[in-house]
């Protein structure tokens, strides 16, 4: 499959390289343009790509930046695509969200607001990186495997997504619709940083 990834950070360079091993076409890209990547992209095995290029070229993209930033992505590019949230809202960082501390809406609603026409699903933002990397179990049957969550409102976006999850050696648990789903999965909730298998994860969905 060919994937666009937005970020070359912690979260994105491991999701590139975990997906070339995989055996996809990666191209991944920053808002500091293709020149900035070389490094990355030999150690990852995807090829750099401006942010508009990498958009246009997956059939599915993950966006992994900070939240403020994410006004600055050409939405055009994302029509019709499947996009997969791996964003946070920290304050700190990302300025007070007066929309998001209210209530009113989830960081990953607001990102599919802006990306009107594309198909949002929130995924790879709760397990930390190093965790990431090195734990998955593609030869483990599912109950051994780690937890992957995922939300979304689109269920062949969200099977996709979760594909790719149980690819890399994880085991996607569904959280729920984008609005709900993604509220448990974001930073401060239970579900937030916690290393579960998939029998934990899912007798904790329970329980919440």
């Amino acid at each position: 499959m060919r994937i666009g990834i937005i970020g070359s950070g912690r979260i994105g360079a491991t999701v590139a390289k975990l997906l070339t091993r995989a055996g996809h076409d990666v191209a991944i890209a920053n808002s500091r343009g293709p020149d900035s990547l070389a490094g990355i992209a030999q150690d990852t095995g995807t090829h750099p790509a401006t942010v508009g290029d990498a958009a246009g070229f997956g059939e599915l993209v993950l966006v992994a930046i900070p939240l403020h930033a994410i006004g600055d992505l050409p939405a055009d590019r994302f029509a019709g695509k499947v996009v997969i949230d791996a964003n946070n809202y920290y304050p700190g960082r990302d300025g007070q969200i007066d929309r998001i501390d209210s209530g009113e809406i989830t960081s990953s609603e607001l990102l599919a607001e802006h990306l009107d026409g594309a198909r949002v699903v929130k995924a790879f933002n709760t397990m930390f990186f190093e965790t990431l990397a090195s734990e998955g179990r593609p030869g483990a049957p599912r109950e051994q495997r780690l937890a992957l969550f995922f939300a979304g409102d689109h269920t062949e976006a969200k099977r996709r997504v979760a594909d790719l999850i149980e690819e890399i050696g994880f085991a996607a648990i569904d959280t729920g619709p984008l609005g709900e789903g993604g509220r448990r999965q974001q930073s401060g909730a239970p579900l937030y940083n916690v290393t579960m298998t998939a029998p934990e994860a899912e007798r904790a969905l329970e329980s919440a």
